[in-house]
């Protein structure tokens, strides 16, 4: 009986080294549903050649009905069935559903319904449904070379980057099986060797808006399409702010499926050069000034349409960002044929209402969409050909090009210049 344990915990574990801990939650004694995460985890570690798992502090799962299907609300089921409860803080990303009373954002009530479901059974697994695809900016900043489970690219790389933190990208039933088990396989960006600069990054332009750091990422990202690529900026001349490198580490994931940069001076593991690369040579090495950025913005065109919409998301916006915003919408008001749309967390939403943000938005004709993020709305494709939307005007580098997979004919400017679009209705 024992020999026949032995070589089923073996078959099951392949390489990987389990402690007695882990053991026993293989074996089921922490309930049927954290055998069943562990069992998963075990097989994406045995795929990516993990020795052992590593410990976590924080996941942050995703999950919505636009991006799980009826498939991942059963998963979720099953697992409230085995009465599944996080071992670790959890919070959830964006939401594809606004709850919002917009007539031209409409959504399909029975999909509304399952996503009031998925919400409703992450509060019983001990999940705080922040909705936040930011929550390295309200909900947690894990420290250098802390342990972390969380999924959504944009929050990845922030992590692995800005915060030093160590992350994959946690797809959904994977960061599930993480929350579950307090730990997550140890490959990638767990381990230093994946953590070593390998793309130098000469960044000699100004960086006025968070535009440009939308469209620095599409210059880097876009040659270079590499999980395991890091690019390594420098020469920069100033302390670039966490909207800023929250906007270029979105941009880099969405064009180059990038999870890590350095910048250095900037970021903890770069305090130099020779530091960011681990003494190792640049594979590739790049120049980016003032005109390579405005070659971005010049390289898009807008389609003659008398219905446009001005979006800022992707990520969800900061406080600060919905400040900035108010202060440029202050006594305008959104033109006729246009619309504009702002996405940003519950928290930020709360903060900026008392500070009049929001009424001030608002009073522009701004509409205001809590816990989403624009480009995974349900039923996107289909908002957009009711409205007769054509061009969306962005100053998100991530938005302009993840969502044209819904037929916008997307257009990267600066923000100022996306408010006077939005304002005067002149396409520039």
């Amino acid at each position: 009986m024992r020999a026949t344990l032995i070589e089923e915990t073996s078959r099951q574990t392949g390489s990987m080294q389990l402690t007695p801990e882990e053991q026993a939650m293989l074996r089921g004694e922490k309930g049927p549903a954290v055998q069943e995460a562990m069992e998963f985890q075990i097989e994406v570690g045995s795929f990516f050649e993990a020795r052992r798992f590593v410990p976590i502090t924080h996941a942050h799962v995703m999950g919505d009905i636009e991006v799980m299907g009826d498939g991942g609300l059963d998963h979720l089921r099953g697992m409230g069935e085995k009465h599944a409860r996080c071992s670790v803080p959890t919070s959830s990303n964006a939401q594809c559903m606004h709850f919002h009373d917009d007539a031209r954002l409409r959504q399909d009530e029975d999909e509304a319904d399952k996503e009031r479901e998925i919400l409703a059974r992450y509060k019983t697994m001990r999940i705080a449904t922040t909705d936040s695809c930011i929550p390295y900016q309200q909900v947690y900043q894990p420290k250098l070379g802390e342990h972390v489970a969380w999924g959504d690219t944009g929050t990845v790389i922030y992590a692995n980057s800005v915060l030093g933190a160590r992350t994959n990208f946690e797809a959904g039933k994977a960061s599930f099986a993480a929350a579950l088990t307090g730990r997550t396989p140890e490959y990638g960006f767990h381990l230093d060797d994946a953590r070593a600069g390998s793309i130098l990054v000469s960044l000699q332009a100004s960086m006025t808006d968070f535009a440009d750091w939308g469209a620095l990422g599409k210059i880097v990202g876009h040659p270079h399409q590499d999980y395991f690529a890091v690019p390594v900026f420098d020469e920069f001349k100033r302390m670039p702010s966490s909207d800023e490198l929250k906007h270029l580490g979105a941009s880099l994931a969405s064009y180059g499926s990038m999870a890590m940069f350095h910048m250095v001076g900037v970021t903890p593991e770069a305090q130099t050069r020779e530091m960011a690369f681990r003494s190792k040579a640049p594979q590739h090495t790049m120049v980016v000034t003032d005109r390579d950025i405005q070659a971005v913005y010049d390289a898009y065109r807008y389609q003659d349409s008398a219905s446009n919409i001005v979006v800022f998301s992707g990520p969800q916006l900061s406080l600060f960002e919905m400040q900035g915003l108010a202060e440029l919408f202050e006594g305008r008001t959104v033109a006729p044929g246009m619309a504009a749309v702002v996405t940003t967390n519950h928290m930020v939403y709360c903060d900026a209402k008392r500070l009049g943000y929001v009424q001030t938005l608002e009073n522009a004709g701004v509409t205001i969409l809590q816990g989403v993020c624009f480009y995974i709305l349900q039923r996107l494709s289909k908002i957009r050909e009711e409205n007769g939307w054509t061009n969306l005007i962005s100053n998100s580098g991530k938005l302009v090009n993840t969502i044209t997979a819904h037929r916008f004919n997307t257009v990267l400017r600066r923000t100022r210049e996306c408010v006077d679009i939005a304002c005067t209705g002149r396409l520039a």
